[in-house]
C-alpha cells in the first residue's frame, strides 16, 4: 500500500514516494543550497576556468606598435612583436589559445585576395614569431578565409555577377591552410562556410605531412548583425561590397546548423564552432546534444560591444557582465569560448579561485 506522508511537510495523503518526485516545500527547500558561499561552490553545475577560453587578438604591420579600435573598447590591434608580448602573457593567465586576424594594408589587397599565399604575410610573421618565443606553451589558431585579403571585403572569390563562388574559393583556402600550417599553425579554423572546404583542406594537410594540425571548422557561421566592430578590426568594414547571406547561415535556421556541423564532421573537422555565441545559444545546444565532438562558441564583437557599451552606461556591472555570459556558454553546452574579454576574464578567473 502507498506511504502515507503527514500534510505539513507537503505530501497529500496517498503519495508514494515515487509520485511525489522532487519533493514539495518544505521538504524540499531550494534555497537551503544557496544560503552559504560554501554550498554555492560545492554545488555549482557550471565551472569556468582560464583554459576555457580562446583570445582573439589582431595583427597589424609595424613595430612596437599599438592600435586601438575604435568600435571596440580596450581591443587593439598588434605589431608582431606586440603579439608575442600578448602569447606571453596568455601564458601567465593560463589562457590555452591565440586566435590571429590579420589586419591587412589596403596595397596588398586584391580581388582574389592573393596575400592570403604569402608565406611573409601579417598571419606567417605573427605565428613563426610566436613560435619562436614560446614553441608549445600556448596553442595557435589561424582564420582561414579571404575576406582580410580582398579589396571587396568577400570570404571568397567573387565572379561576374557579384556571386562569391564555391569550388573556385575552396582551392584558394586549401593553399592558404597550408601556409598557415607550414607557419606552425596548429589549429586550422575555416571561416568561410564554403561547401567541402573542410575536406578539401583536411586531405591536403595530410599529404603535405601536416597530421597533428587540427581543424576547428567555423560550422554554423550566421549572416549576423554582430560582426560589425570586428570588420572594422580586420579593415574590410569599409569595403564589403554586397553582403554575406548566399553562405553564410540564415538566423532563422536551427535544423540546418545540424547538417553543417555534420557534414564538416564526416569531412574531418577535429572541432567545431558556433558563430556569434549568445544569440545562438540553442544552437550551442543542439549540437553538444546531436555530436561527441568539441564544440566551441564566438563571443564576437558585437557582443563584446554590447557588454563594454552597458558598463560605460552604467547599466549593469562589467565584471559580472563578462563571467555571467561565458558561463551562460559552457552551461549550454560549450567546450570553450573565442572572447575578446579572455584575458580580463582570466585575471578575474585567477583572482576568484586563488585569493
Amino acid at each position: 500500500m502507498p506511504i502515507e506522508r503527514p500534510a505539513a511537510l507537503g505530501y497529500g495523503a496517498g503519495m508514494t514516494s515515487h509520485s511525489i518526485y522532487p519533493a514539495q516545500y518544505p521538504a524540499s527547500r531550494l534555497r537551503r543550497s544557496r544560503a552559504a558561499p560554501w554550498s554555492r561552490n560545492m554545488v555549482r553545475e557550471t565551472m569556468l576556468s582560464p583554459a576555457d577560453l580562446i583570445w582573439p587578438l589582431f595583427v597589424t604591420e609595424g613595430v612596437n606598435l599599438e592600435e586601438p579600435v575604435a568600435s571596440l573598447p580596450g581591443v587593439s590591434r598588434w605589431s608582431v612583436d606586440g603579439i608575442v608580448a600578448c602569447a606571453d602573457e596568455a601564458i601567465k593567465l593560463g589562457i590555452p589559445c591565440l586566435a590571429l586576424f590579420p589586419n591587412t594594408p589596403a596595397d596588398r589587397r586584391s580581388e582574389d585576395g592573393e596575400e592570403a599565399l604569402n608565406p611573409d604575410n601579417l598571419m606567417c610573421r605573427a605565428i613563426r614569431a610566436i613560435k619562436a618565443a614560446h614553441g608549445d606553451a600556448i596553442g595557435l589558431l589561424t582564420d582561414v578565409a579571404l575576406d582580410p585579403y580582398t579589396s571587396n571585403g568577400q570570404d571568397g572569390l567573387v565572379d561576374a555577377s557579384g556571386y562569391v563562388m564555391n569550388d573556385e574559393t575552396v582551392a584558394m583556402l586549401v593553399d592558404q591552410a597550408i601556409n598557415q600550417a607550414e607557419a606552425g599553425a596548429d589549429i586550422i579554423a575555416p571561416s568561410d562556410m564554403m561547401d567541402g572546404r573542410i575536406g578539401a583542406i583536411r586531405r591536403a594537410l595530410e599529404m603535405r605531412g601536416h597530421h597533428n594540425v587540427q581543424i576547428m571548422s567555423y560550422a554554423a557561421k550566421y549572416a549576423s548583425a554582430f560582426y560589425g566592430p570586428f570588420r572594422d578590426a580586420v579593415g574590410s568594414g569599409g569595403l564589403l561590397k554586397g553582403d554575406k547571406q548566399s553562405y553564410q547561415m540564415d538566423p532563422a535556421n536551427s535544423d540546418e546548423a545540424l547538417r553543417e556541423v555534420a557534414m564538416d564532421i564526416a569531412e574531418g573537422a577535429d572541432s567545431v564552432m558556433v558563430k556569434p555565441g549568445m544569440p545562438y545559444l540553442d544552437i550551442v545546444r543542439r549540437v553538444r546534444d546531436h555530436f561527441n565532438i568539441p564544440v566551441f562558441a564566438y563571443q564576437v564583437s558585437g557582443e563584446y560591444a554590447m557588454i563594454e557599451a552597458a558598463a560605460a552606461a552604467g547599466a549593469g556591472e562589467r565584471d559580472a557582465m563578462i563571467l555571467e555570459s561565458l558561463t551562460a556558454f559552457k552551461r549550454a553546452g560549450a567546450s570553450g569560448m573565442l572572447t575578446y574579454h579572455a584575458a580580463h576574464a582570466a585575471r578575474l578567473l585567477n583572482a576568484r579561485n586563488h585569493p
